[in-house]
């Protein structure tokens, strides 16, 4: 085979594959909805349908994205962190020369896989063929990162761009279950929706539970918070029709991924958050979020996974349960042995980082294990802090004597990401 993986062996053999009867795989990625946003998570927000999801499946909670959409994207797309892709920023593009994960599967399982990319694309600009370069057979969605209008937005095609004026979560969710219901063989569909991202706006009313709300733009400005409310509501409506728009005959064989990019924006984060440690932040705020992943194929029923899981490990992982016998590749480590046992992923660290050259005190980069986080910024600032005790970084240990544990576990996470960093 004749194709070159990056920052791999310019050419390599086949691993084996076991023959299993390969499942479908379809990722679910929200925009803009951090990780207490769900009501599985504890959240009052009406989302039966995601809840149902997390009954039948497993729960994840210490799940690390980027802070930003195109970083967590790429992360996803190639297994490889920002400072591998170059993209480390809203408006970086991705390189051709990168190896997706679509195009990942369709050499090592020979093609056995149909590939979709529905909905927000968000890793080029005015390249509508891009996502078809990098390896996915059916693009159909945004190639830009935002919109500002849910009625009147540019829907493209395998490259083919032209006007919509439906509205964008429905429409994308009626492009997914078209496409999945025409294939014939195995299918890898990521769903990748526009909302809840700005702008906030009242979704149709069949697909939410937020009463006595207008369409005022002064209204949705003054109390945008419910508005976004509704807008998760609608995914969770979407999601019911999708999950009961697959055929019975591959339902069973359906695995499903529920995420998101990054946290929830400042304007609408809920307390104990705060506005300035949200999306955009290398606080949790800003990086910690939900993920479920359900189906039958999970064995683990309505538990949670405490794991250290990167959005980087979805590469794998997504490899690995298509039949790819191989853990590893890249910054990406699979955690499906954790979908039908409690053992852990085997992640001792958790990265995240993002680059925003004009406001210092925000770039930078993070580094956990299962207890301490530090945070390094480019305005030479640390902040270190115990998530166990202070899950919501109220105290930065660094403006207080470390004890001699701490201090050694500092130094270490120091030690880890610059070796990482240098890989």
């Amino acid at each position: 085979i004749g194709k070159t993986l990056n920052d791999s062996e310019p050419w390599f053999e086949l691993p084996e594959h076991p023959g299993i009867d390969a499942p479908n795989i379809v990722v679910v990625l929200l925009d803009d909805t951090g990780f207490a946003q769900l009501g599985c998570y504890g959240s009052s927000i009406d989302t039966e349908n995601i809840d149902s999801l997390a009954a039948d499946g497993l729960q994840f909670t210490n799940f690390h994205v980027t802070p930003l959409c195109s970083p967590t994207r790429a992360s996803i797309l190639t297994g490889k962190y920002g400072f591998k892709t170059g993209v480390l920023e809203v408006g970086d593009h991705i390189s051709t020369s990168e190896t997706s994960v679509q195009e990942y599967l369709d050499i090592y399982t020979e093609n056995e896989y149909a590939t979709a990319l529905v909905g927000k694309w968000h890793l080029s600009n005015q390249e509508p063929n891009r996502p078809n370069q990098m390896g996915i057979d059916y693009f159909a969605g945004l190639i830009p990162g935002t919109l500002s209008d849910y009625h009147n937005w540019d829907l493209t095609i395998n490259g083919q761009t032209i006007k919509s004026s439906d509205y964008i979560t429905t429409k994308l969710t009626d492009l997914a279950i078209n496409w999945i219901k025409t294939q014939d063989k195995p299918w890898f569909c990521w769903l990748a929706y526009t909302a809840p991202h700005s702008p906030f706006h009242l979704p149709p009313l069949e697909m939410h539970s937020q009463i006595e709300l207008s369409s005022s733009q002064s209204d949705i400005d003054a109390n945008p918070s419910p508005y976004y409310i509704a807008m998760i509501e609608s995914i969770d409506f979407e999601m019911g029709r999708l999950f009961n728009s697959i055929p019975s005959d591959q339902k069973d064989n359906t695995l499903v991924i529920f995420l998101s990019d990054n946290g929830t924006p400042g304007k609408v984060i809920q307390v104990p958050y705060e506005n300035n440690r949200s999306k955009g932040s290398l606080h949790q705020g800003g990086i910690h979020v939900p993920m479920i992943i359900g189906g039958p194929l999970v064995s683990r029923k309505g538990e949670r996974e405490q794991s250290l899981i990167s959005t980087t490990d979805l590469f794998s992982t997504i490899a690995e349960a298509a039949g790819v016998d191989e853990s590893k590749r890249y910054n990406s480590q699979s955690f499906y042995s954790t979908l039908s046992n409690s053992s852990n992923s085997g992640r001792i660290y958790n990265y995240s980082e993002i680059l925003d050259m004009d406001r210092p005190a925000k770039s930078g980069f993070t580094i956990r294990n299962e207890r301490y986080k530090l945070i390094v910024l480019d305005n030479n600032s640390y902040r270190f802090y115990d998530l166990i005790n202070d899950p919501y970084e109220k105290i930065n240990l660094m403006n207080a004597n470390l004890s001699d544990d701490q201090e050694s576990i500092k130094n270490m996470l120091i030690f880890e990401s610059s070796n990482l960093r240098k890989k």
